[in-house]
């Protein structure tokens, strides 16, 4: 059966509603489509979304990260955060399980701009990866969400200049490679891998987004055993509403 998975980091999904979220959600008409950044608390938005099942996690900080999957398909169960993780309590993640395979959306930690949380986000990294393989034991995985990784010098712009910034340092990107190592592909890099200047996040200053000076950091992961599957993966840098585009996956499960 092929399915239609859409992720996007929103920004802000109060904001992005009254900039077209909406349009774009109905006429994508995702099997799954998963937000990060929702930035919201409970009872403060009332999306009508006939046909799909909600299921959101909420930061305890009120506008402040948050993440979200609207499903036309009641998972078996549905769980959020990873085991002790502290990051837990700002809504980074969501799991459904269906009978063969996973659905995880994650929205990474921002190591910050002078590397303050690198610590903390390394850590989180190790965790999120052990978590992921002991589902993939069980059952085939599917990982979307904002990583705040580009992974290789082709994921980003001017990848000399931004050496060692926060997305980019050795040691995030080192994580993401053991992620993959660890039995998982991208699925963009997958079928592209030689595809440039596909980016997926844009500074808010001035004509970056029109110069496509961009990040590719949003992303779609699947187990290694679903690589067969992917059908097609897809950016969607026209759509606008926030500094991220939707990525698209569309694969046979």
């Amino acid at each position: 059966m092929t399915m239609k998975l859409v992720s996007w980091n929103v920004n802000g999904i109060r904001a992005c509603v009254r900039k077209g979220f909406l349009d774009y959600f109905h006429e994508v008409d995702a099997d799954f489509f998963c937000i990060q950044e929702s930035k919201l608390q409970e009872g403060q938005i009332d999306l009508e979304l006939k046909g799909y099942y909600q299921y959101w996690n909420y930061a305890l900080r009120k506008g402040y990260s948050g993440t979200a999957i609207f499903t036309k398909h009641k998972p078996l169960s549905v769980s959020y955060g990873v085991g002790d993780l502290e990051t837990e309590e700002e809504g980074r993640i969501i799991t459904l399980e269906y009978n063969n395979f996973y659905l995880a959306t994650v929205y990474t930690p921002n190591s910050k701009r002078d590397l303050a949380r690198l610590g903390e986000r390394l850590e989180w990294e190790d965790k999120i990866r052990e978590y992921l393989v002991e589902l993939d034991s069980k059952k085939p995985v599917i990982l979307c969400g904002d990583l705040n990784v580009a992974h290789e010098e082709i994921d980003l712009k001017n990848p000399r200049s931004n050496q060692g910034n926060s997305g980019f340092t050795v040691e995030e990107r080192q994580k993401m490679t053991k992620l993959l190592d660890a039995g998982f592909v991208d699925s963009f890099r997958y079928l592209y891998p030689d595809k440039e200047d596909i980016y997926t996040w844009w500074s808010y200053m001035s004509k970056v987004r029109e110069r496509n000076i961009g990040w590719r950091i949003d992303y779609f992961i699947v187990s290694k055993k679903l690589a067969q599957n992917i059908i097609d993966s897809e950016v969607h840098s026209t759509v606008m509403g926030s500094d991220h585009c939707p990525v698209l996956l569309n694969i046979d499960i």
